[in-house]
């Protein structure tokens, strides 16, 4: 049977590398464009060279190495689909790369924002936690209403909102991540709980 083009490799994706991402940017972004003619070797090699870079991206947003480890999954599940998409000299092809990472890693951010809810089966394991069914549903309407008054945040409040209080990041990662001096960073936070605090109560 023909390899579906839209899939990657299946041996591709595995555990991340331990090779440095030393390849130059000229490298990577020839990797991209062999990747957008479905090139397997080539998404093989992009992996090898790039998923260090990625890893420490997406963990440092979610804090959880299995939950990383299947955001990077998907991540590359994307890049291989949206290779024919990166255009030489709008953006460098680590940055092109790192961007989808990051933004997966927000998307499950946004939608667990109290961390990924244990499955079905650990729960069964787990006396007395079916006892606090109401706690979860009630814990679960909490967190749809957060994550909708977030929603009328700005495009990078919301993010940043979600990175400072459901994740922990102090105000001089954020200032590092948004490219922001630190007492801009702390503006925007504090208009963003303004507005957050409204929303909830009303």
């Amino acid at each position: 049977m023909k390899p579906d083009s839209h899939q990657p490799p299946d041996n591709a994706i595995g555990a991340t590398s331990s090779q440095s991402t030393s390849d130059t940017p000229e490298r990577v972004a020839e990797l991209i464009h062999r990747v957008a003619r479905k090139d397997r070797q080539a998404f093989a090699l992009l992996y090898q060279a790039t998923a260090p870079k990625l890893l420490g991206t997406v963990l440092r947003i979610l804090r959880d190495r299995g939950w990383t480890d299947d955001v990077i999954q998907d991540s590359y599940l994307k890049i291989w689909q949206k290779a024919e998409q990166f255009q030489d000299g709008k953006s460098s092809p680590i940055t092109w790369l790192v961007s989808i990472a990051r933004n997966s890693a927000i998307d499950e951010l946004r939608k667990h924002p109290a961390g990924r809810t244990t499955n079905s089966d650990e729960l069964d394991e787990m006396p007395g936690r079916q006892a606090s069914a109401q706690e979860q549903l009630e814990d679960q309407r909490a967190a749809n209403q957060l994550n909708h008054c977030i929603d009328q945040l700005e495009k990078d409040r919301q993010d940043m909102v979600r990175l400072a209080y459901l994740n922990g990041w102090s105000r001089e990662d954020l200032a590092s991540q948004f490219e922001q001096p630190v007492n801009t960073v702390k503006t925007w936070l504090h208009r963003a709980l303004k507005q957050l605090k409204r929303c909830l109560e009303s």
